[in-house]
């Protein structure tokens, strides 16, 4: 194999192990149950 290709491999690896490592992590902070409150607007300048 020629040295572009390797390259286009391992990084393809590496993607492919971020996309899953953060499907694990949303998944884990999903399992949690918190309820998504959103963040006050009250206290915020009304700015256009």
């Amino acid at each position: 194999m020629d040295r572009g290709k390797i390259v286009a491999i391992i990084t393809g690896v590496i993607s492919i192990g971020l996309a899953i490592a953060y499907l694990i992590l949303v998944q884990l902070l999903d399992l949690r149950g918190a309820e998504m409150i959103p963040a006050p607007t009250s206290i915020l300048p009304f700015v256009f």
